[in-house]
């Protein structure tokens, strides 16, 4: 295990709308506020997306396992955003929700909001981890 200690920095609220890329929104907000290391939460809906419920097998490098969102569904998660080189890098998991089927993955991809999202973003001062290439998984993981 490896980590750092940091400490709490700018709290940002943030409203995603209709038909906002959220992921590419949270990207913007890091880049024009010079965030290198934050967590955050998203509540509200979502429309559209594509995530990853897990590798096929237990092998390595893993093969993810792609689902589509198609059409409004409840959403909550947490995610981080460190750098990758010079441009912020986010990572979220959530679940997404409607009616009685509820989903859990990593959104990647194409995600467009319903009616409104809400995110709340803590930048975490005082670190230095980065997301860098890992060769073994082939995947950008954290690095401390």
């Amino acid at each position: 295990m490896d980590y750092q200690t940091g400490t709490p920095g700018r709290i940002i609220v943030a409203r995603f709308n209709h038909g906002e890329d959220v992921l590419a929104g949270l990207v913007e907000i890091a880049r024009r506020e010079n965030l290198q290391a934050a967590a955050f939460h998203l509540v509200g809906a979502l429309q559209g997306g594509r995530f990853v419920v897990g590798p096929e097998t237990e092998e390595m490098p893993p093969v993810p396992v792609w689902r589509q969102l198609a059409g409004s569904h409840e959403a909550v998660g947490f995610g981080t955003i460190f750098r990758e080189g010079d441009r912020p890098k986010v990572h979220f998991h959530g679940s997404f929700g409607k009616g009685d089927a509820v989903r859990v993955g990593c959104l990647r991809e194409a995600s467009e909001v319903f009616l409104v999202l809400e995110a709340v973003i803590t930048e975490i001062r005082g670190v230095t981890a980065v997301r860098e290439l890992d060769p073994a998984s082939g995947m950008v993981l954290l690095k401390l």
